[in-house]
């Protein structure tokens, strides 16, 4: 059925059946919901996070890799 015979048809309906049909609609949308569609994020470059930097100007992060290297010696070393 189109939608305009669907409202020619409640439309000739009685007042109390034209509220059974809308109550009878509201129900039905409450049973099965609208699926909502995700919004798409904007992207933002990996340089424009706020973390990116953020240990630039620490003196003990200028060489990283020893950085990790010593933490692993210092934390580790007790274990074995």
């Amino acid at each position: 059925m189109r939608s305009a015979s669907v409202v020619r048809e409640i439309a000739s309906l009685p007042p109390e059946a034209q509220k059974q049909v809308i109550d009878f609609i509201a129900f039905l949308k409450t049973r099965y919901p609208t699926p909502q569609v995700a919004k798409k994020t904007r992207r933002t470059l990996l340089t424009d996070e706020p973390f990116i930097g953020m240990w630039q100007n620490r003196d003990d992060m200028q060489d990283s890799t020893a950085w990790v290297r010593d933490l692993r010696h210092r934390e580790w070393e007790h274990i074995k």
